[in-house]
């Protein structure tokens, strides 16, 4: 927390994160436990890009917020991930993070695989009236 009690901006951007890992590690992990596909993004991913609005200041407290996610926008060699950190009553924060996959072995970016696209198309959608991931 900040001097005035509010939640810092860094530690907004590490519950994107989180939320971020849980999405594409356990969620994605989950979606292709039963098939001979390889685990999504295990092979390598990179933030290339964050955006962040800061709507009101979440003071510290004890009440959890909660981070929804989805997918708002698809190419061939990135994706575009977005956020809403809030309660039941208030949005707190909107945010997107660009992401490319990355072959961390030849440490250059590589293209969506075949397993994470299909994946991440589960959770696309680029209206305003987004079903979120919690």
């Amino acid at each position: 927390m900040d001097a005035y009690g509010h939640v810092n901006n860094v530690v907004h951007l590490r519950y994107l994160e989180e939320a971020r890992i849980d999405f594409m590690f356990r969620l994605a992990g989950e979606a292709v436990a039963t098939t001979d596909e390889p685990a999504p993004f295990k092979a390598g991913c990179v933030v290339a890009r964050h955006e962040i609005d800061y709507l009101k200041p979440l003071f510290h407290r004890y009440e959890p917020v909660t981070v929804e996610t989805w997918v708002t926008k698809l190419n061939a060699a990135s994706a575009t991930i977005a956020y809403e950190i809030k309660d039941a009553g208030t949005v707190y924060v909107r945010a997107e993070t660009v992401l490319v996959p990355y072959d961390l072995e030849k440490e250059h970016p590589r293209r969506l695989s075949a397993g994470e696209r299909a994946f991440l198309e589960g959770y696309f959608d680029d209206s305003a009236a987004a079903p979120r991931i919690r």
